[in-house]
Formats: structure tokens, C-alpha cells, sequence
């Protein structure tokens, strides 16, 4: 349903990203990966899939000029730009009287001004052809909050406000933009906070991610990036065209309470 199109997706080299970006790509989209991961083991998840092309660019997200250079890419070697997924993001915790102000400015620009950046220069030849998906990766913290995150919470509800305005202003156009809203996922930098629990407690790795769980996600299962890249692949299907300016949450139940 998507052959022929483009997707760039940031922060895609593991994780979420590269769940969403391998959804895609199985309904035959090119993809442009990006992030600092294992680019080789990323792009051999894509080898076997007929007809799609996969790129990459290694912009740093922190960086508008890079930024700048990942979309020219995208646009000369894949011919623009369809379906923009915004994932990039890093976490740091620590109370806010605490919090290094490095990290504040590192958070706000990798999770939340990246995607001004990547959409305001995506959204002009998605208008133009009349067809475009903006979808951008919040988080449940996108939608209620927990100490110690207090740049990672403003970042993430700046971006579902910032979903829900350009909404706005392409509600009248074949381009929609909506956000998801994961739980915990089971992410590598999840599974070293459930390594680094197990070893504080003195339990079983198990038992870690029984308690992380416990403290928030109702479900007592993470959501899988195969899950989130499903939804992606509605929200780029004809049945999702009037789906506008939401943030989806997949959360076990999470924000439910």
C-alpha cells in the first residue's frame, strides 16, 4: 500500500525506529534510515524485502544544518520525502534542581526541535503533491508525568501540542500529523534500566521488569515496536485520512488510571 513512497525516520537505527521504519518498509515504502546505532545490522533487517530501497544519514538531530542535510538527501536520492517519522529522542533523570543544564538544552532539541526542523522542510512538498504523513513519537509522558523527567515531559507534551497545531494548518490537505504515545518499550535503554534495577534490588531480571511495569503500565507487558510500526501503517493508510492532530497512546492502560 505504500510502494512508492518515502519515509524518513529518525532515531531508526534500533528501537522504535526501527520497528516503525521495517512496518513500512514491508508495505513496500523506501526508507531513509538515521541515528548512531549499528547502521550495517539496521540495514541487513531490510535485505530481503523486494523493491525497497534503504538509505541512511548519520545527521545529528541536535543540529538544524544537519537536519537540513538529511532532508536535501532524502529529497535528491529518493525524490522527497511521503511519511516523516520523528523518533529520535534521549532521556536524562534527575531532580530539576539537579538537572544539568546541558542536559535540559540536549533533550528539548533532540526530542522536540528536531521535529519542527525535519517538518517545517518536509510539509512544502507534501502540500505539493497533496499527499503526506507526518507521524511523531511522543511518549505517555507526552501526556501525564513522572519526577525526575522534567525535560523529557516538557519536551514531549511541546511535541504533542506541536502535532496537534500543524494539524491545524494542513487540516485541509491531503497531509495528516498525529503522534503515538508508547509505554514502556522494551528498547535497549530500557533493558539497561532493567539491568541496572535487577543489580540495585538484588532480583531477577524478571522480577526488574515485572516492578517496572508494576509502577506504571496496568497491562504488566511492554509494548513492542512491531506494535507501535503497525499503527504507523494505519495512520499512513487511506482509512486513517481524516485522523487528525491525535495522540495515540499505547500504553497497557498507562494514562488510563
Amino acid at each position: 500500500m505504500l510502494e512508492g513512497k518515502t519515509a524518513v525516520v529518525t532515531g531508526s537505527t534500533s528501537g522504535i525506529g526501527l520497528g516503525i521504519a521495517l512496518s513500512l518498509a514491508r508495505r513496500g515504502a523506501n526508507i531513509v534510515l538515521n541515528g548512531f546505532g549499528d547502521i550495517e545490522t539496521a540495514k541487513a533487517e531490510f535485505a530481503g524485502l523486494a523493491g525497497v530501497r534503504c538509505g541512511y544519514h548519520g545527521a545529528d538531530m541536535s543540529k538544524p544544518a544537519e537536519i537540513e542535510d538529511l532532508m536535501r538527501y532524502a529529497e535528491a536520492d529518493f525524490g522527497g520525502v511521503d511519511i516523516l517519522v520523528n523518533n529520535a529522542g534521549i532521556q536524562y533523570v534527575a531532580d530539576v534542581q539537579d538537572f544539568p543544564v546541558e542536559k535540559w538544552d540536549a533533550i528539548l532539541a533532540i526530542n522536540l526541535s528536531s521535529a519542527f526542523h525535519t517538518t517545517r522542510l518536509a510539509i512544502p512538498g507534501m502540500k505539493a503533491r497533496n499527499w503526506g504523513r507526518v507521524i511523531n513519537v511522543a511518549s505517555a509522558h507526552g501526556l501525564v508525568a513522572s519526577a525526575q523527567k522534567s525535560a523529557y515531559v516538557a519536551a514531549k507534551h511541546g511535541l504533542v501540542g506541536f502535532t496537534k497545531a500543524v494539524a491545524l494548518e494542513t487540516a485541509t490537505t491531503g497531509v495528516t500529523v498525529n503522534a503515538i504515545c508508547p509505554g514502556w518499550v522494551l528498547t535497549p535503554l530500557v533493558q539497561r534500566q532493567v539491568e541496572a534495577r535487577a543489580e540495585r534490588e538484588g532480583v531477577s531480571i524478571e522480577e526488574a521488569k515485572r516492578r517496572l511495569l508494576g509502577e506504571k503500565q496496568p497491562s504488566l507487558q511492554f509494548v513492542t515496536p512491531e506494535q507501535l510500526g503497525e499503527l504507523a501503517v494505519f495512520l499512513c493508510s487511506d482509512a486513517a485520512s481524516n485522523v487528525r492532530g491525535v495522540a495515540w497512546n499505547m500504553d497497557g492502560a498507562w494514562v488510563a488510571q
